[in-house]
C-alpha cells in the first residue's frame, strides 16, 4: 500500500497510526480513528483497512469530514467520525480510473484505497471518485441512553491493551457537578464511586476500581496497575449504569 501511494505521489508523507487492530475488529478500528484524527492537520487523508468483507458487495468509500478525508470500506469503520462531524460527505468509490489494475478481490487496500488516497493527496477533487451516498453503514450510536428514572445507560465501547474499559460517557453526560454530588456507576454487579484525574493519583483511600477521563474524551473505568477488564470480566458492549 505504501509503495502504491509513493509510486503515485513520491512526496507523500505516510504516518502509521497502528497495525495492532485485532483481525476483523471494525469497532476497534472505528474507535482508534475517532481517538486519533483530531491530532492530524487538515487536509490529512486517513486510510483504514479493517475489511472482513473485502471482495464482497460492500462498497468502498471516501468521506470528507472536518477538512480531512477517510478512505476505506463501508462497514461502519467511519461511523463514529460521521456521528461526531456534522456536514460530512460520503462518496461511493466507483471511478475505476483511480484504481490500480487489476483489482485483487482480496486486497482492496492496495488496489483501491491506497491509489485513491494518493490521488486525493495530488489534489483530485473528492467528487471525482464517485456519487454521494447517504445510506452508509453505521455502528451503534455513541450517545448513551437517558432513562426516565434519571439513570443513564452507557456501555463499554473499547478495551485498551492495559485493560482499561472505555465507555461512551463524555463530560456532557457525566458532569463535574454530578461527580461532586456522589454519582455512582454500576458495571457487572460492581459499583464505582471513586474518580481520579490520573492513574497514579492518591485519593486518600484504597479502591480497586475508579473512573477517570481518558485522552479520547470518554470516561474510562480502571484499576491501579492492573486490568479492570479482567477484574470485572467485562467485554465490549457491556452496560454501564449511571445512578445520580
Amino acid at each position: 500500500m505504501k509503495g502504491v501511494v509513493l509510486s503515485l505521489n513520491p512526496y507523500a508523507r505516510i504516518v502509521d497510526i497502528t497495525h495492532e487492530i485485532p483481525p476483523h475488529d471494525v469497532e476497534a478500528g472505528a474507535f482508534t480513528l475517532l481517538s486519533a484524527y483530531k491530532a492530524f492537520p487538515a487536509p490529512s487523508i486517513h486510510v483504514a483497512v479493517v475489511d472482513p468483507g473485502v471482495g464482497s458487495s460492500r462498497r468502498p468509500l471516501v468521506i470528507a469530514a472536518d477538512g480531512q478525508f477517510f478512505v476505506g470500506p463501508d462497514n461502519g469503520i467511519f461511523s463514529y467520525i460521521c456521528e461526531r462531524e456534522a456536514g460530512h460527505q460520503v462518496f461511493h468509490l466507483t471511478n475505476e480510473k483511480y484504481f490500480r489494475h487489476p483489482v485483487s478481490a482480496t486486497f482492496h487496500g492496495r488496489d483501491i484505497f491506497a491509489p485513491v488516497a494518493a490521488a486525493l493527496s495530488c489534489g483530485i477533487d473528492v467528487e471525482e471518485f464517485g456519487p454521494a451516498v447517504e445510506d452508509y453503514n453505521r455502528l451503534a450510536s455513541l450517545a448513551p441512553e437517558k432513562r426516565r428514572n434519571g439513570t443513564i445507560k452507557a456501555r463499554v465501547i473499547h478495551i485498551d491493551r492495559f485493560g482499561n474499559c472505555i465507555t461512551n460517557l463524555t463530560e456532557a453526560d457525566l458532569t463535574e457537578s454530578m461527580i461532586a454530588s456522589g454519582v455512582e456507576l454500576t458495571i457487572k454487579g460492581r459499583t464505582v464511586r471513586s474518580f481520579k484525574r490520573f492513574f497514579a493519583e492518591e485519593t486518600g483511600h484504597r479502591v480497586k476500581l475508579f473512573g477517570l477521563w481518558g485522552s479520547a474524551g470518554f470516561l474510562e473505568i480502571a484499576t491501579t496497575n492492573g486490568s479492570a477488564a479482567k477484574l470485572l470480566k467485562v467485554k465490549r458492549g457491556d452496560s454501564v449504569i449511571v445512578h445520580k
